[in-house]
């Protein structure tokens, strides 16, 4: 009889285990057959009762999704023949969660809400909110007939106006049209979207790097699946801006493709915005300071052309941009939160001390990119490496609206890391999904972020003490060899 190799069993296991992930939002679309009803409240086993089972079950799937994730990874050579075969598998695995509901958050249905808003009713969703169009007077009989709208006047951003750039808004509305006033319909195909950026992300990493490693992380990554596929956060699309960014930059040397793929991504979430002096420096990286400076100039001009173009379709006026403020007002699952429920006797701390730190985010980001105009000699991997040191302060010390999700920023340029830090940011986007379990016990609430960011923080540092001691191990292995 043959012997069957143990690692041919990661495959078909990582699979169930990620069915076993869409099992329950089976279950609730075979009862109710729509997604109508599901609320915030429910959580991974779609209803408000036993939410202590419902996080052990959740966890134990998590856990050996992620344990599944490493040995795959680590076994990559013996597991996928070739580059084909590794796609095939991540195509499969992420049609599983295709059918899972979102159940850690309701953003795709706000999403499809103001969609709906701006094609189907020719409202400007930067300056009305869903609530305020469908408390007019005789738009609440509009709720009967479209489900999209229903829905998005359920959720908790239903009141607040677009926080995000206007591609996002534009993307949005394409599928709110698409949906033709059925949420099922605008959410199955939201998720379809997702998939397919998935694959082309692991496409456009493969084509960089031409190392199946790196595509692996990514593609296989729970966190990934679940934020990105299952609940459908829009960083995904950042994600694949960001990459077709670095891949017209490196593999096709075009600078000005570059700057557009950026410019989505920035016309999406702002902070973008930070790999801007990167990319424009590293493409001229053989002239002199001088002319570096200058080309900067012009090619920044043309970048915030390029990003003001994209708000041709909705700009009234400079309220447009009043997103950007008021993400930042809000207070969620950081430090800062820390601060308010232990410290709130000191006035302002949490704007003070964030006010603070972006001063001298800025002040920092200023010389680094000084330094680098006159750096003598410029290589991808220092300088990503250095764009994503920033990109970390900016997520964890400026946000203080901080979502898990956002990790997601990280991954277009972990290709360029060292071992230990893209070791120590995978681990943190797992710690993320573990620290979800507070939510799924104790429901949604900013107060909840507390124990969240102490998960966090905790997490971090475990994580933190066995990479330094793994490193010291080899060190010595290293050093016992060569003496």
């Amino acid at each position: 009889m043959k012997k069957i190799e143990w690692t041919s069993l990661l495959k078909p296991l990582f699979i169930i285990f990620s069915i076993l992930y869409a099992i329950p939002s089976i279950i609730y679309y075979a009862i109710n057959k729509t997604v109508l009803n599901f609320t915030e409240e429910f959580k991974f086993l779609l209803h408000n009762t036993n939410r202590t089972e419902q996080a052990i079950i959740y966890l134990i799937i998590l856990i050996g999704l992620t344990i599944l994730y490493f040995l795959i990874i680590k076994n990559r050579e013996k597991i996928f023949k070739n580059v084909k075969r590794m796609y095939l598998f991540i195509t499969v695995t992420a049609i599983m969660y295709v059918v899972v509901i979102p159940f850690m958050s309701s953003d795709v249905f706000y999403y499809l809400g103001i969609g709906r808003l701006n094609s189907k009713y020719h409202q400007n969703p930067y300056y009305t909110t869903i609530a305020e169009f469908v408390e007019n007077e005789g738009n609440e009989e509009l709720l009967q007939k479209d489900t999209v709208l229903q829905k998005g006047k359920q959720n908790v951003w239903s009141d607040t106006t677009v926080v995000y750039g206007p591609v996002w808004t534009f993307i949005c509305s394409i599928f709110g049209a698409m949906s033709f006033g059925n949420v099922d319909v605008g959410l199955l195909l939201f998720k379809i979207m997702a998939v397919l950026l998935h694959i082309l992300n692991c496409y456009l990493i493969y084509k960089i790097t031409k190392k199946k490693i790196f595509v692996l992380i990514y593609g296989l990554n729970p966190f990934i699946l679940l934020e990105g596929i299952a609940s459908v956060h829009n960083d995904l699309y950042i994600i694949t801006f960001v990459l077709g960014a670095l891949y017209f930059l490196i593999n096709k040397k075009k600078l000005l493709l570059s700057l557009v793929f950026l410019a989505l991504a920035t016309a999406i979430k702002y902070f973008t915005i930070l790999l801007l002096p990167f990319i424009i420096i590293y493409y001229f990286r053989d002239k002199k300071p001088l002319e570096r400076l200058k080309y900067c100039f012009i090619y920044g001009i043309i970048f915030f052309i390029l990003v003001g173009i994209t708000y041709i379709l909705y700009v009234q006026d400079w309220t447009v941009l009043m997103g950007i403020f008021t993400q930042q007002e809000k207070f969620a699952k950081n430090f800062y939160i820390i601060l308010m429920e232990y410290f709130g006797t000191i006035p302002d701390l949490p704007v003070t001390l964030n006010r603070t730190l972006l001063i001298c985010f800025v002040i920092i980001y200023f010389f680094t990119c000084l330094i680098l105009l006159n750096k003598k000699k410029i290589t991808l991997k220092a300088e990503m490496s250095s764009c994503e040191k920033f990109l970390i302060a900016f997520l964890f010390l400026l946000i203080t609206n901080f979502q898990p999700w956002y990790i997601m920023w990280l991954f277009p340029l972990l290709m360029w890391q060292k071992p230990e830090h893209l070791r120590l940011i995978v681990q943190v986007s797992i710690i993320s999904q573990l620290a979800n379990t507070i939510f799924l016990i104790n429901g949604e609430g900013w107060r909840n972020g507390t124990p969240y960011t102490f998960f966090m923080l905790l997490g971090i540092c475990i994580c933190l003490v066995i990479n330094n001691k793994r490193r010291q191990n080899c060190g010595q292995i290293c050093f016992n060899r060569w003496k």
